[in-house]
């Protein structure tokens, strides 16, 4: 079966500046049940149903980032599905979002859909229906409906001093999918990438439900600096502790080689003044910018809450990191140490 050109992944987004300056004129109705818009930068919208349970709706789509149209499908629809559980969501539906070349073996689409189908399903939702369209260039992704409890719901801009910031997946996506057709990835290294790309952050939010989250987004097309930017808000500072940010193999090689993504740069130029660095130390920014594809659940929780989830992620043989804290606002919104 013929590969889809490769050529996207949350690298594909356009620039936080850009957007910025898209929408700074564009000012929406806000219906009173609108209880998060996008005026707020947050993962997805919120909207009041009976005054206790609320509807969230996003939507994702992208190139591909791998050849493999199963594989592409999987992490497309992951990282579709990550906004739902970045607010403390349940995913309930989702609609294929479908652009693909008339000229092309329609084996590869049914492939790709496949893959995004079992990855809604996996989810314990329904894929109900979607939209397709001829375009040069296949891209992929989900329209997704999911429900929360209004006194639950997570929103990225609302930590607290002291809190403890911890993180469900390894950093470099962007920089090793980039890199991988060049030869400069090995097969292994490939893999765990895109196994970890797939994963759904259903598993790190079922977890998380059962916790006082203060705060929390999932990490993607604007790096990990860019969400925790966000997260920071007027009011705090975020200070990160690079020695424990962890980092896929070989995402820190790649970086000192000077192969960076586009995104990464984007990212880079945004953050400029939002980012002070203690250390001069150019690979392990630029995996702090790359542009993360189905990145991890990012959170920001009190010290003994930080400790209690960190021992039942081991109890689940579950991946969880903590990267940095919370402190009251400094001279940076971003400090990495």
């Amino acid at each position: 079966m013929s590969k889809i050109e490769v050529c996207g992944g949350c690298n594909a987004k356009i620039a936080a500046g850009n957007l910025d300056s898209l929408l700074k004129d564009i000012n929406p109705y806000r219906r009173d049940d609108v209880l998060v818009g996008f005026d707020g930068k947050d993962d997805a919208a919120v909207i009041d149903i009976d005054g206790k349970t609320a509807i969230i709706q996003t939507l994702d789509f992208f190139p591909a980032m791998v050849e493999d149209p199963y594989l592409f499908g999987q992490i497309a629809a992951a990282n579709s599905l990550s906004d739902i559980y970045a607010m403390g969501g349940e995913v309930v539906s989702a609609l294929n979002i479908a652009m693909f070349p008339l000229e092309e073996d329609f084996d590869i689409l049914r492939q790709i859909l496949r893959g995004g189908n079992d990855k809604v399903s996996e989810a314990k939702a329904s894929l109900v229906g979607g939209h397709s369209i001829h375009d040069n260039l296949t891209k992929y992704g989900l329209s997704v409906t999911g429900k929360v409890a209004i006194d639950k719901i997570w929103q990225n801009n609302t930590p607290q001093d002291k809190d403890v910031i911890l993180l469900t997946k390894k950093l470099g996506t962007g920089l090793i999918t980039g890199s991988y057709n060049q030869g400069m990835v090995s097969d292994e290294d490939f893999k765990a990438c895109t196994d970890q790309m797939k994963l759904l952050n259903k598993y790190a939010r079922d977890i998380f439900v059962n916790y006082d989250i203060h705060a929390a987004t999932d990490v993607t097309g604007f790096g990990l600096l860019g969400h925790l930017s966000e997260m920071a808000g007027d009011d705090f500072s975020i200070i990160v502790d690079s020695k424990k940010v962890p980092v896929l193999e070989p995402a820190l090689d790649l970086a000192n080689e000077f192969l960076f993504t586009t995104g990464g740069q984007n990212n880079r130029n945004y953050l400029k003044n939002v980012v002070e660095f203690y250390k001069d130390d150019f690979a392990m920014s630029e995996v702090l910018f790359d542009p993360q594809t189905s990145g991890g659940l990012l959170v920001a929780v009190d010290r003994h809450t930080a400790d209690q989830i960190i021992e039942e992620f081991k109890k689940q043989n579950m991946d969880i990191y903590e990267i940095g804290e919370v402190k009251s606002r400094r001279s940076y919104p971003i400090i990495v140490k």
